[in-house]
C-alpha cells in the first residue's frame, strides 16, 4: 500500500490529505469519495504517516511472533470433518465436536466461530472466509465445491489428501537439508574454536617475525583479533540480520519478490531447482484436483494461484487466467509463463483438445512430483562434495596460517 499527499479545495481553503491507495488514481477516487463536495487537484506520492509507519511496524512484529497453526492439526480436523459428515451428522454437531476434540486453541476456537457463524444464518465458505490464511485459499474453494455438489465429506477428503501431500513433501525437503546444514554448524563452530583457543598460542611467536607474514596467517589473525574483541557485536548483528531479513520476507511484499526471485535464479545451485518444482508440484496438483472436482478453469486457476509462495513464480501464473479471458487455450497461456517443459505444454495441449484436461493434469503433477522426489533422493550426493571443498577449504587456510610461518623460521635458522 502506498501513500499519496492530495491536495483538496474545499469552501476556498485548501489544505492536504494523506490518503493510502494502490496508485495516484485510486487515492484520487477515494479522496473524492471522501469528500463529495471538495475538488481535488493534484496527488502526489508521500511518506507514510508516523502513526501508520509505527502501526505497520508493530502489526509485522505481531504477525512475526504468531505462531502458524501445525499442518498435522489441520489435516486431523479436516478428515474428522469429512467422517463425521459422511456418517450424516450434521455440520455445527460435527464442527461442535471437532472444536471439544481437538488440544489446538486456535483451531478450537476458529472452528467454534464457524459454528457460531453457521447457526447465525451463514454458510459455511462465508463463515470460513475470515480464516482463510490459516486454512489458505483451496480450503475455500473445497468447502465452496462440497456445498455446491451437497458433498462436504468428499471434498474435505480430498482437501485433506492435497495438504498430506504438501505436508509430505516440505517434510522431505527439511529432512534431506537437515544433515548438511548441522555438519555446516558445526564446522562453523569447530572452526571458530580453533581460531580462538590455536591461534593466540601463536600469536607472540609470529609478532617476533621481522619479514612480512604469509596471507593465510595474516587472514586467522585478523579473524582472530575480530573475534576476541567484537564475538558479541558479530552475533549479535549476525542474528540481528537474520531476523532483519526474515521480517522483512514477511511483511514487505517488495522485499520478499526480490528475495524469491533470486532464490529461483539459475546461480543458487540446487535450491533454484528445489523450490521450483515444489511449486509447480503443489500448484499443478490443487489445480488438477479443483478441475476434476468439477471447478470451472479459470476460478481453479485463481486459487491455486493463491497456493504459490514464490512471488516470482506467482507473477508469471497470474498472467494465465488473464489470457485464458483473452481468448488463449491454457496450453498457450502456460506457455507464455516459460515455466513448463515443452512435453508438458503438449499433454495439456492434448487434454485440451480430447476432454481429458484432469487426467493430463495428473501427470504433469506426477512428472514434477517423480522429478522433485529424485532431487531430494540424491541430494546427500549433490551436496556432499560441496561440503567436502568447504571443509577442506576450512582446514587448509588454518593448516597453512600456522604452518607456513614455521615452515620460513625453519629455513632462517638452517641459512
Amino acid at each position: 500500500m502506498k501513500y499519496f499527499s492530495v491536495t483538496v479545495i474545499e469552501k476556498g481553503q485548501k489544505r492536504q490529505e494523506i490518503t493510502p491507495a494502490e496508485n495516484k488514481m485510486s487515492a484520487v477516487q477515494i479522496t473524492k469519495q471522501k469528500f463529495p463536495h471538495a475538488m481535488v487537484t493534484k496527488a502526489v506520492e508521500t511518506a507514510a504517516p508516523l502513526e501508520d509507519t509505527f502501526a505497520q511496524l508493530f502489526s509485522g512484529l505481531k504477525n512475526f511472533s504468531k505462531k502458524s497453526i501445525p499442518m498435522p492439526d489441520k489435516i486431523s480436523t479436516i478428515r474428522q470433518i469429512a467422517v463425521m459428515t459422511d456418517a450424516g451428522i450434521a455440520i455445527n454437531d460435527t464442527l461442535a465436536e471437532v472444536a471439544s476434540s481437538t488440544e489446538n486453541k486456535e483451531l478450537k476456537e476458529i472452528y467454534l466461530k464457524i459454528n457460531n457463524d453457521i447457526n447465525a444464518g451463514k454458510t459455511m465458505s462465508d463463515a470460513m472466509e475470515p480464516y482463510v490464511d490459516d486454512f489458505g485459499k483451496v480450503a475455500l474453494a473445497m468447502t465452496n465445491l462440497g456445498e455446491r455438489t451437497g458433498n462436504i465429506s468428499e471434498s474435505y477428503h480430498k482437501l485433506a489428501d492435497i495438504m498430506e501431500t504438501v505436508r509430505d513433501n516440505t517434510a522431505k525437503f527439511k529432512k534431506a537439508i537437515r544433515s548438511p546444514l548441522i555438519t555446516l554448524a558445526a564446522m562453523g563452530i569447530a572452526f571458530t574454536v580453533l581460531i580462538m583457543v590455536v591461534v593466540p598460542q601463536f600469536k607472540d611467536i609470529f609478532s617476533k617475525f621481522k619479514t612480512a607474514l604469509p596471507i593465510p596467517t595474516q587472514i586467522l589473525l585478523k579473524l582472530e583479533w575480530a573475534l576476541s574483541n567484537y564475538g558479541i557485536l558479530i552475533l549479535f548483528a549476525l542474528f540481528l540480520s537474520i531476523f532483519t531479513v526474515k521480517f522483512m520476507y514477511k511483511n514487505n511484499q517488495d522485499f520478499k519478490f526480490q528475495m524469491d526471485k533470486v532464490l529461483i535464479n539459475p546461480k543458487f545451485f540446487l535450491i533454484n531447482k528445489a523450490i521450483f518444482l515444489s511449486t509447480m508440484h503443489k500448484y499443478n496438483l490443487v489445480f488438477g484436483e479443483l478441475v476434476k472436482s468439477g471447478i470451472p478453469v479459470s476460478e481453479a486457476l485463481e486459487t491455486s494461484v493463491g497456493m504459490v509462495d514464490n512471488l516470482a513464480i506467482k507473477e508469471k501464473l497470474l498472467t494465465v487466467n488473464a489470457n485464458i479471458g483473452r481468448g488463449m487455450s491454457l496450453a498457450e497461456s502456460f506457455e507464455i509463463t516459460n515455466l513448463y517443459e515443452n512435453m508438458l505444454l503438449q499433454m495439456i495441449k492434448a487434454g485440451e483438445a480430447g476432454g481429458q484436461l484432469d487426467a493430463m493434469l495428473d501427470k504433469v503433477t506426477e512428472y514434477y512430483d517423480m522429478q522433485f522426489q529424485d532431487l531430494i533422493e540424491n541430494l546427500s550426493a549433490y551436496i556432499e562434495p560441496i561440503m567436502m571443498f568447504f571443509i577442506a577449504g576450512l582446514v587448509l587456510l588454518m593448516a597453512l596460517g600456522i604452518f607456513m610461518p614455521m615452515w620460513d623460521m625453519g629455513k632462517a635458522v638452517k641459512q
